[in-house]
């Protein structure tokens, strides 16, 4: 299949090329703006602004070691049950209403819109809607045990939105953050305007507070119907190869692909069906110079599935990392050839799944300790983080997840996570337990990219400008994963 040549679809040129396809150019100016400033500075002065990479290995770590510390108590505490499934579908709409005559945050409707996904967009109001997003939602009950799984046609799942939906589905829905497994399309067509700060801004438009309030009210209504709809389900699951439409994009033929395409299916009492799928090539076959609300192929290939079936279809990013999409053509025209094609295919899986009522399920949350920001202005200088905080937000903590579905375990990550990390893990615990291993990007906050160790001194907009914590977190962050899969596998 020919590659096309645009952004995020076609086979790069080079590293440069590479930051131009994400249109993450403005925060890379700042950088090479800070670092020719820098050599300007007087010697105090630079060492001021300026440190050394943090090289550190993790496991002596004090954060390392604070997280090992939950980590233990939470395999202590976590159970997996064994019993009769039910489940519940919701949905609810995210496309925004624009050219309203005043913003109204809590029915959707605002005067104007940046799309989120490509910097080179300079923030400019989307100008319509192609095809709806959605959020959509997966309810589980064994015994016990409840859980929900979210996925939102959007770019990520913004931290402060996912702040606003927990603190309504405790309270109103007695749900714990373990319980909601929060996953993005990443679409690069989607809602913007709801990040603050530099860097953010850069790649979602400017600060609409509102946003914030639309997006969340749609994941917690999606969540709501999906609780309200439990009944008596069938389980299956499978995978299939779908390497024809993904492609290592930042190293190329040197570098390997996650192609599998793995999926849920449910069948409820009613013969309502629901799938879940996950997939490891980014949602930007549409170029930053689509300027409409749209899905992507993620959105066409729910579209199709759900045409096929009559139920509901909800697609969770894998491990996007590193992994970009391949299709023959560029644009919608592009987006409707892979989500067919991987409609498709799935359709063609589903009579051959065995379904049961009998379902092994549990959930698993981790407070997962960070190291310092590690903003790099070259290979091995930083900005000091006090510096770097001006331009990424300064975290503490982040969040990594599991979900128990039967012979498979689907784990969340709270970035771009590397498609390549993903193979390893996968194989780990296949060799470990038999069982199977979904990886899946944007849970509910973002720490940047996190990719192979051995990319780190490459330059470029992966490697150099989105690892914002430093060498020592793809490591840190697999060594997490293995952990906390293992121990959800093996009961």
């Amino acid at each position: 299949m020919q590659l096309a040549d645009d952004d995020g679809v076609g086979a790069p040129r080079s590293e440069m090329r590479l930051m131009r396809i994400e249109g993450m150019t403005k925060p890379r100016r700042l950088l090479l703006r800070l670092s020719l400033g820098t050599t300007l500075l007087v010697p105090l002065g630079a060492g001021i602004t300026l440190d050394g990479v943090d090289h550190r290995p993790y496991m002596a770590s004090a954060y390392a070691t604070e997280t090992a510390a939950r980590l233990r108590e939470s395999i202590r505490a976590g159970a997996i049950v064994h019993g009769d499934l039910e489940a519940g579908f919701g949905r609810a709409r995210l496309t925004p209403t624009i050219d309203a005559p005043h913003d109204d945050p809590s029915r959707g409707q605002f005067r104007s819109m940046p799309l989120a996904g490509f910097g080179s967009r300079d923030g400019k109001p989307a100008t319509g809607t192609h095809d709806d997003l959605e959020v959509k939602a997966v309810a589980f009950r064994v015994a016990d045990q409840l859980g929900v799984m979210v996925g939102a046609d959007a770019l990520i799942i913004p931290p402060e939105v996912t702040e606003a939906v927990m603190h309504r589905v405790e309270s109103e829905l007695h749900l714990s953050r373990q319980q909601v497994y929060l996953s993005a399309t990443h679409s690069h067509s989607s809602l913007g305007g709801w990040g603050e700060g530099r860097v953010a801004e850069s790649f979602a438009g400017g600060f609409q507070p509102g946003v914030r309030v639309w997006f969340a009210d749609r994941i917690v209504a999606a969540i709501a119907e999906s609780l309200g709809d439990l009944t008596p389900a069938e389980f299956g699951q499978g995978r299939f190869d779908a390497r024809e439409f993904v492609r290592n994009r930042l190293v190329q033929e040197r570098g390997t692909v996650d192609p599998e395409f793995s999926f849920v299916v449910l069948k409820q009492a009613g013969g309502r069906i629901g799938v879940l799928g996950s997939y490891a090539a980014h949602a930007t076959v549409l170029p930053a110079a689509v300027m409409q609300f749209s899905a992507d192929y993620p959105g066409v290939w729910q579209r199709a599935v759900e045409s096929a079936t009559g139920g509901i279809a909800v697609f969770l990013a894998g491990g996007v990392g590193s992994h970009g999409p391949v299709t023959p053509t560029r644009g919608f025209e592009g987006a409707q050839l892979m989500g067919d094609g991987l409609a498709r295919q799935l359709l063609d899986q589903l009579p051959n799944v065995p379904l049961s009522r009998q379902v092994a399920f549990g959930t698993f949350g981790l407070a997962v300790s960070l190291p310092e920001l590690n903003v790099r202005v070259s290979d091995g200088i930083r900005l000091r983080p006090w510096l770097a905080a001006h331009l990424v937000p300064a975290k503490t903590r982040t969040y990594l997840q599991a979900f128990r579905l039967q012979d498979a375990v689907w784990v969340s990550t709270p970035c771009d996570f590397s498609g390549e990390l993903a193979l390893g893990i996968k194989d780990f615990l296949r060799a470990r337990t038999g069982r199977q291993a979904v990886i899946t990007s944007f849970n509910g906050d973002y720490v940047g990219y996190v990719v192979l160790p051995r990319y780190y001194h490459m330059d470029g907009y992966e490697p150099r400008t989105m690892s914002f914590f430093g060498p020592t977190v793809p490591d840190y962050f697999d060594d997490l994963i293995r952990r906390m899969a293992l121990h959800m596998a093996s009961r």
